[in-house]
This record gives structure tokens, C-alpha cells and sequence, in this order.
């Protein structure tokens, strides 16, 4: 899997990108909010990047944050919300105001994006309750080279997720018993000796 890309921007058009890294071009699709802090053609870019691979063809996504990643990856997890239509909810609503709509239950937001009808909107929101929270809780915080500091809980959480736990009840787990373990392995541990006591 393709998981990050840095090049230099030829061409942008939204919401399709090429990228040239090192003499090979990639083609992207970017969500309006990751395209427009994109430079000029030219300009060197770095963009955490998701690969769908369908029967016609394998597209790349490529976003500016983990954290539009990460909704990206959620929302693509729900019943009938495909690539194309998780890009134009990215592309409409920041992740932070996504989520307070999912916390609230706010329809009426949703159903201002492209695509998404009430029902849609209303299934977006059941389904995405137990997801949000791997979505915007302990997301890593960015260092001021660009690159991704990951803490603790986060390295924990996403260890959990590989082990075949879904990432909200990894979280959940992480939480729980968080406490003064201040390493990611002790997290680890203990979450799980949670799991044979309960």
C-alpha cells in the first residue's frame, strides 16, 4: 500500500492531482481542504495517501492531514458511502465540524454536502458514532518539520487495531486503562488483561 507521497506538483485540477516522485507521475484525488493549501505547479508537496483498488482501476487519495485520513477511512466503512462521495464530504465539512454534526446529530448539516440525502446523512451519523472517536481522540499532533509525532495511547490504539480489535474498541480499551502507564507497551498489556477479566 502507497501510504505517503512527497514530490513536486506538476498539474492540479481539482480534485485530481499529478505528483512527480523522482521521475514517476501519480495521479491523486485530493479533497478540496488538502487541494487548496497545495502550492503553485512546481512546488514540493507531501501528501498521506490512501489506495483504493477497485476492478476498473486503482485510485489513489491523498490527504494533508492524518486526520482527514483517517474520516476518509472511516467513512468509506459505511454502508453506501463510497471514495468519490467520503472525498465530497471532506471536501464540504472540516473533520472537527463532522464530528460535532455526528455528536448532535445534526441532519440538516449534512444534507448541504453533495450527495447526501437525508437518509444517508441519518445513517452517517448512527454508523459513525463508534468510529469517531478513533477518528479525532488521541490523534497524533503534528511536528514543525511536518512529520507525525505518535504518543502512547495512539501507538497502543493503532497496535490493538492490527491485533483485529476495531479502532473504536481499541480506544475505548486504551482509555480505560490509561491511568499513570505512560508506555505504549504496558498500555498494550493492560488493555488486554482488561479484556480476559471482564
Amino acid at each position: 500500500m502507497i501510504g505517503r507521497l512527497r514530490g513536486v506538483l506538476v498539474h492540479k485540477t481539482p480534485p485530481e492531482l499529478l505528483i512527480d516522485v523522482q521521475g514517476v507521475g501519480y495521479e491523486v484525488e485530493a479533497p478540496l481542504s488538502t487541494f487548496y493549501d497545495l502550492g503553485e505547479a512546481g512546488s514540493e508537496v507531501l501528501l498521506l495517501t490512501h489506495l483504493v483498488v477497485r476492478d476498473d482501476a486503482h485510485v489513489l487519495y491523498g490527504f494533508a492531514t492524518e486526520a482527514e485520513r483517517r474520516l476518509f477511512r472511516a467513512l468509506i466503512k459505511v454502508s453506501g458511502v463510497g471514495a468519490k462521495m467520503a472525498l465530497a464530504v471532506l471536501s464540504g465539512i472540516g473533520v472537527d465540524e463532522f464530528a460535532q454534526c455526528v455528536e448532535r446529530g445534526d441532519t440538516a448539516t449534512l444534507t448541504r454536502l453533495p450527495g447526501i440525502g437525508k437518509k444517508t446523512a441519518e445513517r452517517l451519523i448512527v454508523e459513525m458514532r463508534d468510529r469517531l472517536e478513533s477518528v479525532v481522540v488521541g490523534m497524533p499532533q503534528p511536528r514543525p518539520d511536518g512529520s507525525v509525532a505518535s504518543s502512547p495511547v495512539e501507538e497502543a490504539i493503532q497496535a490493538l487495531a492490527a491485533l483485529g480489535y476495531r479502532e473504536a474498541d481499541a480506544a475505548r480499551m486504551v482509555r480505560a486503562v490509561q491511568g499513570s502507564k505512560v508506555d505504549t507497551e504496558a498500555l498494550i498489556r493492560a488493555a488486554l488483561q482488561s479484556t480476559v477479566k471482564s
